[in-house]
């Protein structure tokens, strides 16, 4: 089901990047010269449909690095309570391997 809602999404979406690709190849320039409209310094010329889909990759990247420097607290969190965890459970099968077997029934005796 998963699969088949993946490809209800992509494939109209590749359609359309493909619609907008074709519909799209006259050049345009790109420069990053604000001063020298007429005579930039440097420029590049390319297809507006390229120039297009690399900003769109390029906020992709972008937003992917913010999302995941955002979650580095919930990744470092999440890696103390493992070692704690880990920790615990060395702790607990310590204690178990010093208490003699008698002593852990009467300590779960019947309520």
């Amino acid at each position: 089901m998963l699969r088949f809602v993946k490809m209800l999404i992509a494939v109209p979406a590749a359609f359309a990047i493909i619609l907008f690709a074709v519909a799209n190849r006259q050049v345009v320039r790109v420069s990053f010269d604000p001063f020298s409209r007429e005579a930039p310094a440097s420029f590049v010329d390319a297809p507006l449909f390229a120039v297009a889909l690399a900003a769109l990759a390029l906020g992709v990247v972008i937003g992917g690095v913010g999302a995941w420097l955002a979650q580095g607290r919930h990744r470092r969190a999440e890696r103390r309570l493992k070692r704690e965890v880990s920790r615990l459970s060395e702790e607990s099968a310590a204690l178990k391997a010093v208490t003699p077997e008698s002593s852990l029934a009467s300590l779960s005796g019947p309520r």
